[in-house]
């Protein structure tokens, strides 16, 4: 039974996949990460190299459709396999242990959640529509669903902060805050970001604000930051805390609509005076076509939520519609770059 095109070979006659294969197997390829990160096989391999059956035994698994599995992640750079056929990870494949700093394996396991799938399985409707595939797919807009769904909530919450347990320290470096002053961390979820500022200005103060169940959850009780941080539940889209010096909206505008944009901004610029400054964090889209990850990220918030990735010249135009005033766009280490406004 054939299951693929044609395709050419390479100069030495080897069989060479074609971009369009490779794209029509990328459903498969997360498959199989979403397997082996389910059943924690990266922890295993944190001490060497062991066979698919050793592993298999391990985690109660079938050896020889395991081995399958890993053979088809070696040839994509997550494991090695050799000649004895035993398998390792490889820098890449670190990151799905869950025993090391920056771990993404709750992170795979949220990009690959039934949630996404059903969502990407709708994108050809929603270039008929224009409708969100995930309300589509679930009657309900996204962050409605994960409202009433407290098991996919934590998971969500959870690989987010996974996410950006890798971007935090970076963001933060790449930015000057001030010695001294109020962060006030508008939709900062655990509060990673926030952590990562005010433990490199010993003498900031800041203010974590996001929907209470989330800030319930916060990381910000630790010695480093002691008594410099408060808590705050709300909901950014009526009013924020005021009296802060610099505000923070970390991959908060991404997630919605220009017109819901608007809302949100205002409910900030409601809350500072003239001057503050307003730190966006989000990708920022070349306005040439140039190609760029965001990209990829731009369809998921086409398929889960109103939002979309933005070029300099939108977040300009979107930020002075608030009263905010674009002065300058800072590239950092990570995906995201710092778009610094303030107040007029």
């Amino acid at each position: 039974m054939a299951t693929s095109p044609e395709q050419p070979t390479g100069p030495t006659g080897q069989f060479t996949p074609s971009p369009l294969n490779q794209l029509l197997y990328g459903h498969i390829h997360s498959a199989a990460v979403r397997a082996v990160a389910e059943h924690r096989v990266a922890d295993l391999l944190a001490e060497g190299p062991r066979t698919a059956g050793e592993l298999a035994t391990a985690r109660g698994l079938h050896a020889g459709t395991l081995r399958r599995v890993l053979r088809l992640l070696a040839m994509h750079g997550l494991f090695t396999q050799d000649e004895k056929d035993t398998f390792g990870l490889t820098d890449a494949g670190q990151a799905l242990r869950t025993d090391v700093p920056g771990s993404q394996r709750t992170a795979a396991l949220l990009l690959t959640d039934e949630m996404f799938r059903r969502a990407a399985d709708g994108i050809p409707d929603a270039v008929r529509t224009g409708r969100t595939s995930f309300e589509a797919a679930y009657g309900v807009p996204f962050f409605d669903h994960l409202a009433v769904s407290p098991d996919q909530r934590e998971l969500f919450d959870a690989g987010m902060a996974s996410m950006a347990d890798r971007t935090d320290d970076l963001i933060a470096e790449s930015y000057p805050f001030p010695a001294a002053g109020t962060v006030v961390d508008v939709g900062g979820g655990r509060g990673g970001l926030l952590h990562a500022v005010l433990r490199r200005e010993p003498a900031l103060t800041g203010v974590l604000f996001d929907r209470p169940d989330t800030v319930a959850d916060h990381v910000l009780d630790t010695e480093e930051v002691r008594g410099r941080w408060s808590v705050r539940g709300g909901d950014f889209f009526t009013a924020v805390p005021s009296g802060g010096d610099i505000y923070l909206l970390k991959r908060i505008l991404h997630d919605w609509s220009d017109e819901e944009c608007a809302r949100i901004l205002g409910a900030v610029r409601a809350a500072v005076a003239p001057g503050a400054r307003l730190l966006v964090v989000d990708s920022v889209l070349p306005d040439n076509g140039d190609p760029h990850p965001a990209v990829e990220l731009d369809i998921i918030m086409m398929m889960l939520v109103t939002g979309k990735e933005r070029t300099a010249k939108e977040f300009e135009d979107l930020l002075a519609g608030a009263g905010f005033r674009l002065e300058r766009v800072l590239p950092t280490p990570t995906l995201p770059s710092i778009l610094e406004a303030r107040a007029v």
